[in-house]
């Protein structure tokens, strides 16, 4: 018997407090070890990026891991790493909560430049407590209505 799975996640997640502790120079270290956690749930990861205080990925999540279980694993994983690595001395953890929103394929094709920092401004999600900001979807961009995390 064969199946056909589609689950793709835009991925949000921000350090404890917003505290810029993803340093520019050791995000390249951070972002490979997130590919390893990805790879080894048998998933697939399209795009990685962040800045300074959260990170963005967009990826394929197999249909034997849940969300909330994926994204608590990833948070501790690379929690206890960032802790233990000597790179991020400023990392305190990831704040609580997380954001995802479902993507279809097209998604994975439709801004090469994702990995740019610069491209990023615009597709955060806030996760202020209470929040009901909106976001909407167009062909070239996310485009957050409400609370833009800068």
């Amino acid at each position: 018997m064969s199946s056909y799975r589609q689950l793709l996640y835009h991925l949000v997640f921000r350090t404890k407090g917003s505290l810029p502790s993803i340093k520019q120079e050791s995000s390249d270290k951070l972002y490979a070890y997130i590919t390893g956690i990805i790879k080894n749930k048998n998933s697939h990861l399209y795009r990685i990026n962040g800045t300074e205080n959260h990170v963005h990925i967009l990826t394929d999540i197999h249909p034997s891991f849940s969300l909330a279980d994926f994204m608590r694993e990833m948070k501790v994983a690379t929690s206890v790493w960032m802790k233990e690595s000597g790179s991020f001395p400023l990392f305190d953890g990831w704040a609580e909560g997380y954001g995802a929103v479902s993507c279809s394929y097209i998604d994975t094709s439709l801004n090469p430049s994702y990995s740019a920092p610069s491209e990023l401004s615009h597709i955060l999600y806030s996760f202020t407590p209470g929040c009901t900001g909106g976001y909407s979807y167009s062909t070239t961009s996310w485009s957050e209505k409400t609370n833009l995390i800068r």
